[in-house]
């Protein structure tokens, strides 16, 4: 048993109570995962190269130090900053040639997420102690999805908590349980992505990423994880431009949505978006089971069965 939260503005308006709205939807799920929680935000664009959220496990590292060996390597650092356990740097290159680079000269640091808009933080303990970690509550942005684990397949770790990356501002959270995780681990594994835990939800997030090298849309990956991933899950992706929901076939796990002018905002239960302004005239209602729903700007929702 996991909580997944999604909050999504339509009105750009809103971007500013974006930490402060969200905050507390994923506290909400604390009785659902209380042994880890995370969340990605989305805002800050960075268009002029990449945007890294990095972490260490050392809490005296050197992030100056890095920075300064990052503008002596790349010509400069756009911008960076701290926070907490975490650094956000902004640098004038592209993915491929950042993430070589601290391969080779920085193996000991870990990439939370890369794109142009997506921050992916998270932390061992409970969810208000993993955003007051992160100052969740002051943040900005267009949008945000949030996870709380409680661990069913491995370990309680930060590399085994929610969100996982999959791609350019691409991430997963999931709450189920896959049956055929370790034979498409192997499989995924030939293919040349590369795993972190034992979790069955990395494994799902690796299946995302290979699909979208392959070539599939966002859509077609998702339609070709019905048919490949077998277990019980409740997926929601951030992207640059919005979110997804999907649910398996037979749609066990729980998910609500509500949908209003200014927003569409999900969660694992109808708590979650209780107190969101303007919920009392929302269209609220249980997504079905196999249908892809999306919201990104400058499209509508698309929710097309599978």
């Amino acid at each position: 048993m996991c909580g997944i939260v999604g909050l999504y503005f339509k009105n750009a308006a809103m971007e500013q109570q974006l930490g402060d709205l969200f905050r507390p939807m994923l506290i909400s799920m604390t009785e659902r995962g209380c042994d880890s929680a995370g969340f990605a935000v989305y805002g800050d664009e960075y268009d002029a190269g990449i945007k890294l959220t990095l972490r260490s496990d050392d809490t005296s590292f050197n992030w100056n130090g890095l920075a300064d060996r990052l503008a002596t390597d790349f010509g400069k650092v756009d911008e960076w900053f701290q926070n907490s356990s975490v650094a956000v740097f902004k640098l004038p290159t592209d993915e491929a040639s950042a993430l070589a680079w601290l391969a080779q000269h920085a193996p000991e640091i870990d990439v939370m997420s890369a794109g142009h808009s997506i921050e992916i933080l998270k932390g061992v303990g409970l969810p208000a102690q993993v955003a007051d970690h992160f100052n969740l509550g002051k943040m900005k942005g267009s949008h945000a999805i949030g996870h709380t684990r409680l661990a069913t397949e491995s370990a309680v770790t930060i590399q085994g908590s929610h969100p996982f990356s999959t791609g350019m501002d691409l991430c997963l959270v999931h709450n189920g349980s896959l049956s055929n995780h370790n034979r498409l681990r192997e499989k995924l594994k030939r293919a040349g992505i590369q795993f972190k835990t034992e979790n069955d939800s990395e494994v799902a997030a690796g299946y995302l990423a290979w699909r979208l090298a392959q070539g599939d849309s966002l859509q077609v990956a998702l339609e070709n994880a019905l048919k490949d991933l077998d277990g019980f899950f409740t997926f929601t992706i951030g992207t640059r431009d919005g979110f997804a929901v999907l649910r398996d076939p037979i749609a066990c796990k729980p998910a609500v949505i509500a949908e209003t002018d200014d927003y569409v905002a999900m969660a694992s239960e109808y708590r979650a978006l209780a107190n969101l302004p303007g919920i009392k005239d929302a269209n609220v209602w249980e997504p079905e089971p196999a249908k892809l729903y999306v919201w990104e700007r400058n499209s509508t929702q698309t929710a097309g069965a599978v």
